[in-house]
């Protein structure tokens, strides 16, 4: 097996990297831990196609749907521990349960963070035939009757998904618990209730919205980034700039089994190194409406530390933990 990893002083130049022999990735497959349509089938296709010039050999992606990621990671942790030649998708939806306890006994630390692919951001999105031009329109219907209004999403209560909308409520004085909110597997399933008239809301990724945008089925009401994403969402407006003080930052990236090999795991690290360098790549991450986001190996694991202990804080003052 041969990979790219940029190295300014190897031989061979190859689609902004360089050649190196490399043998313990056999067989690359990304997991998706969850249905197809939603971020983690988008977080693998986004490795699938920008590492194609990076890995010699093409990447398969597979679905292991259950528990918003708890079946995956449980595999992870059992039958697969040591599997040199697979990632599974993560976000911070899945830092999130691993804070609120969602999978169980399996904590950040048992798996091996490899490396990111790219940002993504909150959304607040609606049937286009939806009597809610703007979030102003959602909000007043909200406070004369939270009730009226049923939230879907591809995750449970506790989950990122709600999280997002939980963050939302709370800048207007609602409670989030109090809402009726429907959870989905996968945002492929939250999409088509939405559209099947099922539910009202659908809180998705920015991201997972680019292959919808020209179908003119939904309506994004807000992007919950910090200010306006470039094309295709440069005319979605944010949250903040409509009045609400609301911000979800999504971290796209994967992990491997913990037992796997150090020289798996430093070859997987010089894959998203690698890639980080090529203009496939960072092409690729932005047709999938994800941002830059490139941290691998210790960087990822410092940041992941960082981020879980903020989630706790946060989770706790939602009431999902004490």
């Amino acid at each position: 097996m041969r990979i790219v990893f940029a190295a300014a002083c190897a031989v061979g130049m190859f689609a902004g990297g360089a050649a190196l022999a490399q043998n313990a990735i056999t067989d690359p497959e990304c997991i998706a831990p969850a249905q197809p349509g939603g971020g983690f089938d988008l977080t693998c296709r986004v490795a699938q196609d920008g590492f194609s010039e990076v890995l010699s050999e093409p990447m398969k992606v597979s679905f292991l749907p259950g528990g918003s990621g708890a079946v995956a990671i449980n595999q992870f942790n059992t039958t697969r521990t040591d599997d040199p030649n697979a990632i599974v998708a993560f976000s911070t939806g899945s830092l999130l349960n691993i804070v609120t306890g969602k999978f169980g006994e399996w904590t950040e630390n048992d798996v091996r963070f490899v490396g990111t692919v790219g940002a993504d951001f909150g959304a607040v999105v609606v049937r286009a035939d939806s009597e809610w031009q703007n979030l102003d329109d959602l909000v007043a219907t909200l406070k004369e009757d939270p009730t009226s209004v049923i939230f879907g999403s591809g995750g449970s209560v506790g989950s990122q998904d709600w999280m997002k909308g939980a963050i939302l409520l709370d800048t207007v004085g609602l409670d989030a618990k109090t809402i009726r909110y429907v959870a989905f597997d996968g945002g492929g399933e939250a999409i088509a209730a939405l559209l099947g008239g099922n539910t009202d809301v659908f809180f998705a990724d920015m991201g997972e919205m680019t292959a919808h945008m020209d179908t003119g089925e939904m309506r994004i009401l807000a992007s919950l980034s910090p200010e306006r994403l470039p094309a295709p969402f440069e005319e979605i407006p944010t949250a903040i700039e409509q009045g609400y003080d609301a911000e979800y930052t999504i971290m796209r990236g994967f992990y491997v089994g913990k037992n796997v090999s150090d020289e798996a795991y430093q070859e997987w690290i010089d894959v998203f190194r690698s890639a980080y360098e090529n203009d496939h790549f960072n092409k690729v991450v932005a047709e999938k409406g994800l941002l830059k986001m490139q941290m691998a190996g210790d960087e990822l694991n410092a940041s992941i530390a960082d981020r879980v202990d903020r989630l706790r804080g946060m989770a706790q003052r939602a009431g999902l933990i004490q």
